[in-house]
């Protein structure tokens, strides 16, 4: 499936209003469209035109989806193949997805039955349940509560997530305690999503019950809750391996993905079916009990819907442990997961005892499957929970706002140490229009990346998608200076953070690019030259400390080039990001990073020499112009190099 198609199927599913005039009050919503009954059949009939036509034009082999409601599975159908080879079909039962980090709720509930008898306190400091320290920063403790919100402040780590051969795996605690990220935010602060947070939590579990990870989930939540096609051990239990759905990066691929391994395990490691899937929502929904087993007191189960933290007022928070989804006028919980091969969604509408899972062995074409799952469950939601949004006018003065706003943000979820630069390739912006409405370009809009999303002004710095239900926010001091954006857009696992000067992304395309064009012109021009004075047989007069300082200034250009060149192409493949050669890939350009200083430094030197000389000097006041920019060049990309940690050699990311 092309991007055109998977954008137009989630429009497809889209509700709302746009109107651009003088403000008024909120007018009375229409009435709603009336529901379909919520039926098994009603079920089978939408949706089994809705998904195979989805995941054959997406380029995905299968997919499962289930739904309870009232306390039972009222549907629950494959589609697809599990196998492509074998022409395996996917069977609700007993074909096995991997669920990512839709995991991470089995931790949050091993966590809360922890709670529950007294062995886990969610406001205490981490520190008094582990075996290393998290050092101090900022004057205030991580607690279990900052790491079940994603506000630990904790910078992105990558190196190690995955893993390509079960020989790589190593104990949890060694991950933990070598693979420490920095701390970006107070605790408590900014919903920065991290793997490394809920690992964590993960291991706490495993140190207060005494008992491996995999082992506790399989003890307390699995076997209690019948889900016998589901578990955390990698790879898998030999009785269990022939149920596992191959993965693919698309329909059409030559060969299925390995089995991912997950060196995080209690981040992302489960394996389930959507049958089990079901038993783990329908004890959600009531009150923590399925079929007489009972994992959860109710009272916990409300303390976990119950937000904690928003990125913005009034607008989609974190619970504990579960994000929120509300959308249609709906109470919706969940959460999503991916790996590279499989991508999965868990979705509970508890005012109406409904739960929703899907998910998918492939990530389709051009990453389709994250289109495809969004409107997948927005369709779900219009046909059973339709609604008709409020009519919000915009606002009379849109455009001052509008030109507030308008600039490039970065997301709270970054690396602090190797990746710098791709995180600045990734931020949005923010673009004004001229009749006050806003545009967002580059952030991800469930589904949405690279698409142009436009917006109007309905309140204070509060914004109405155009032709849609949806809301984007931004955050200001108490100066007026905008802070940050969020939207319902997306799921609340970020925030995106005002960028200004230098380091933005538009402002490094356009000098690197200029930089790009000078130092490659400057190589032509020399040697174009060189050519010239080899057949007209002319000697430059340079003593031979400036024969040194020239030609090392010309390698310097070169390595430059090469530098700005090789980063953004390395960093915009993301088999590079994901894959075992990562750290060998960094290495190799930092190495390449600080040979471009150097070669930046000699250019300096060379810039400092023919400036002194002045425009008497060789080639006159153009070669002098031309190397004085050379200079200013060599400074920026130093100067990029060093902010853009290009040669720091950390790989401990």
């Amino acid at each position: 499936m092309k991007r055109a198609f998977a954008t137009a199927l989630l429009f497809l599913y889209s509700t709302g209003i746009s109107a651009v005039g003088a403000p008024v009050a909120a007018a009375p919503a229409a009435a709603a469209p009336s529901a379909h009954a919520l039926t098994s059949g009603d079920l089978d009939s939408f949706l089994g035109g809705l998904v195979p036509y989805a995941i054959e034009r997406a380029g995905i082999a299968g997919a499962v989806v289930t739904v309870v409601k009232g306390g039972k599975i009222i549907f629950a159908k494959g589609y697809g193949d599990a196998n492509i080879a074998k022409r395996a079909p996917v069977i609700p039962d007993e074909t096995m997805f991997r669920i990512g980090s839709v995991s991470k709720l089995f931790t949050w509930t091993s966590v809360m039955q922890l709670v529950e008898v007294g062995k886990l306190n969610l406001d205490r400091d981490v520190n008094d349940y582990l075996d290393f320290t998290i050092p101090p920063k900022y004057g205030q403790p991580i607690t279990l509560r900052d790491l079940m919100t994603h506000t630990a402040g904790f910078s992105e780590v990558i190196r190690d997530l995955f893993v390509s051969h079960p020989s790589q795996l190593y104990p949890l605690r060694q991950y933990l305690s070598e693979h420490m990220p920095d701390r970006m935010f107070p605790p408590g602060k900014v919903i920065a999503y991290s793997n490394y947070g809920a690992a964590l939590a993960g291991y706490i579990v495993q140190r207060v019950s005494g008992e491996p990870y995999a082992t506790y989930v399989q003890g307390h939540i699995l076997t209690p809750l019948g889900m016998t096609h589901s578990t955390f051990v990698q790879p898998l239990p030999a009785s269990l391996a022939p149920y596992m759905a191959q993965g693919y990066t698309n329909a059409s691929a030559a060969k299925p993905s390995p089995f991912e391994l997950v060196e995080a395990a209690p981040a992302g490691a489960g394996s389930s079916t959507g049958t089990d899937m079901a038993h783990f929502m329908l004890a959600y929904l009531d009150g923590g009990t399925y079929d007489g087993h009972r994992i959860l007191k109710p009272s916990t189960i409300k303390e976990m819907w119950t937000l904690q933290v928003a990125p913005a007022p009034g607008m989609n928070g974190y619970d504990l442990g579960f994000y929120q989804e509300n959308r249609n006028g709906q109470m919706i919980v969940g959460h999503a997961g991916d790996t590279e091969a499989f991508h999965t969604d868990l979705h509970l509408l508890p005012r109406q005892h409904v739960g929703v899972f899907m998910s998918f062995n492939s990530a389709g074409d051009a990453g389709a499957a994250e289109i495809v799952r969004v409107a997948i469950f927005r369709a779900f939601l219009d046909r059973y929970f339709p609604y008709t949004p409020p009519v919000e006018r915009t606002i009379s003065d849109p455009q001052r706002d509008a030109a507030r706003v308008a600039g490039w943000y970065e997301s709270s979820r970054r690396d602090s140490r190797a990746l710098l630069l791709f995180y600045a390739m990734a931020q949005s912006m923010v673009d004004a229009l001229p009749d006050g409405r806003i545009e967002v370009h580059g952030a991800l809009m469930n589904g949405l990346a690279g698409n142009a999303i436009r917006w109007r002004e309905v309140g204070p710095l509060y914004y109405r998608q155009v032709g849609g239900q949806a809301h984007l926010k931004f955050v200001a001091d108490a100066q007026g200076n905008i802070l940050s954006w969020t939207s319902d857009q997306m799921i609340p696992v970020e925030i995106e953070q005002r960028v200004d000067g230098l380091r933005t992304w538009g402002s490094l395309k356009l000098w690197l690019t200029l930089l790009f064009v000078l130092l490659l012109l400057s190589l032509i021009i020399g040697v174009g030259t060189w050519i010239a004075r080899w057949r007209l047989g002319i000697k430059l007069q340079l003593s031979r400390g400036q024969r040194w300082i020239r030609a090392a200034a010309r390698l310097g250009a070169l390595i430059l080039l090469i530098d700005f060149v090789a980063w953004p192409a390395a960093l915009s493949n993301e088999a590079n990001l994901l894959g075992p050669g990562l750290t060998t890939m960094l290495v190799i350009l930092y190495a390449i990073g600080v040979l471009a200083i150097i070669g930046g430094i000699a250019m300096i030197a060379e810039a400092v020499l023919r400036v002194k000389q002045g425009p008497g000097g060789p080639g006159g006041w153009l070669v002098m112009t031309g190397k004085s920019l050379l200079g200013l060049g060599a400074i920026y990309g130093i100067w990029v190099i060093l902010t853009f940690g290009l040669a720091n050699f950390a790989t401990n990311f």
